[in-house]
């Protein structure tokens, strides 16, 4: 039978997502949960599983393209309840056997389309673990479309056959090739792609206008005088401008950041801190074999430093909550760190920080960053985050007035540790000095609950035995 997998909401409510790339092709058997494609969020790259074992059939849409959540993406042929795979009636393409989702859920049989993290398995019996923003979609109950190769009557053609009936209807490119060859007037059917699996790029697009026939647009943009030097610009010259698609977490970033800094009404306070006590600490720690394996850096310290001062002042783990007109304080704390990637801005969490000692902080640092940076971190772990901070350090800026994550009432921002001038003890001394920024949400902290936290953890920074006073 044919099974059709539809794209599934992979965040909280995302309405498109763009296929990156497939893992497999027309006519590959697949596997339960075997990674079959790499989309892009407006929050991150996820790797989609397949929902069924079978054979692909048809994968209809090609990489660079958007497609809305609930679209089909990919059909399947998959083995009935006797465990073959169904006939194919060629002189309609069609699979007598197929049944519709609703007749599967009638049978009692779950269509196992998934968010983002495989189909449902077998439960091990173990309690599950607290999971936020985790759910499952049933397939709408409709009947499955059939694969363009088999309504064209070629169901017994080999797998080279097969894929280019289906890529010939539409050839693989991305949106910035597409106007490319639209404004230079190119078919792109005609072009030979030489990309991976025969993704048609740029210079594709230009190599076939500078060596064959020219259309029309083609020649009169060729012929465009080069105003620096009076002679036409060829396809050697380099571009002007570079316009890249704003889409993919870029977007998102721009939105939600727009939308709080126009809706949350921002204060930011500075505080300017000797951190020469917690850079001793951080050195005894290294050197203690207890903490081996352990990568403690004065982020690590800050973090502690954050979820200890918000037990003294809770208001700054909250949120607005302007639908309901309430303020919501979480009594769980999930840590946001914002994190430069190659794709943009991102702000995942950990979540329960409140709840890791000094070393758990650690490895979930570690975890976090490298995830980040290989570009896995997963639509949950960019979810449901209550308070954030953000390393401006590591770039050798001191202060700064940082934008509140959306849902969130504070964030702090981490200065570079200088070695400066200070007074210490009566006397002018060379000392690690550090500038914390924080900005928060005045609709829900006060200016005195504002400054009561970012003093304690500016306290617990100067001299790290204050915690013994906090806790």
């Amino acid at each position: 039978m044919i099974k059709e997998f539809r794209l599934p909401d992979l965040g909280e409510g995302l309405t498109e997502s763009e296929i990156l790339s497939w893992k497999v092709g027309v006519g590959d058997t697949v596997a339960l949960n075997q990674v079959i494609a790499e989309v892009e969020t407006a929050k991150a790259v996820v790797e989609l599983p397949s929902p069924f074992a079978g054979v692909i059939k048809e994968l209809h849409e090609q990489p660079g393209t958007i497609v809305e959540v609930g679209k089909p993406i990919v059909s399947f042929e998959v083995p009935d309840d006797g465990g073959a795979a169904p006939s194919m009636d060629t002189s309609t393409g069609a699979a007598p056997e197929a049944i519709d989702a609703g007749s599967a859920a009638a049978a009692g049989k779950r269509e196992p389309n998934l968010v983002g993290y495989g189909a449902v398995v077998e439960s091990s019996g173990r309690p599950a673990r607290r999971q936020r923003n985790l759910a499952l979609v049933e397939n709408p109950a409709e009947p499955p479309a059939e694969p363009a190769a088999a309504a064209a009557g070629f169901p017994g053609r080999p797998r080279e056959a097969r894929e280019r009936v289906v890529t010939s209807e539409r050839p693989r490119s991305t949106p910035p090739v597409r106007k490319l060859a639209k404004d230079l007037g190119v078919d792109l059917a005609e072009v030979a792609g030489t990309g991976p699996g025969g993704l048609i790029s740029r210079d594709d697009v230009r190599n076939f206008v500078g060596g064959g026939d020219l259309p029309a647009a083609a020649q009169h943009l060729q012929a465009v005088p080069d105003d620096r030097h009076g002679e036409p610009s060829g396809a050697s010259q380099p571009e002007r401008e570079t316009r890249t698609p704003i889409k993919g977490v870029r977007k998102f970033t721009a939105a939600a950041m727009v939308a709080s800094a126009f809706t949350a009404p921002h204060v930011t306070e500075f505080l300017t801190v000797d951190v020469t006590p917690t850079m001793d600490l951080l050195a005894r720690l290294k050197a203690n074999r207890a903490f081996a394996g352990y990568k403690l850096t004065p982020l690590t310290i800050v973090a502690k430093a954050v979820l200890i001062a918000l037990r003294r002042n809770p208001s700054l783990n909250s949120r607005w909550d302007e639908a309901g007109q309430e303020i919501v304080q979480f009594n769980y704390v999930n840590l946001g760190i914002a994190a430069a990637t190659p794709r943009g801005l991102t702000v995942p969490n950990i979540k329960d920080a409140d709840t890791l000692s000094l070393t758990g902080l650690s490895e979930a640092l570690t975890a976090l960053t490298e995830s980040a940076r290989a570009g896995k971190t997963t639509p949950a772990e960019l979810s449901g985050g209550t308070i954030s901070i953000t390393n401006i350090g590591v770039f050798g800026i001191d202060a700064g007035t940082p934008i509140l994550n959306p849902g969130e009432a504070a964030i702090l921002a981490v200065g570079a540790v200088r070695n400066m001038p200070w007074e210490y003890q009566g006397e002018v001394a060379l000392r690690q000095v550090m500038t914390l920024s924080l900005s928060f949400d005045h609709r829900v902290v006060d200016g005195e609950q504002g400054s009561r936290f970012l003093a304690d953890v500016g306290a617990i920074l100067a001299e790290p035995g204050m915690v013994l006073t906090m806790v």
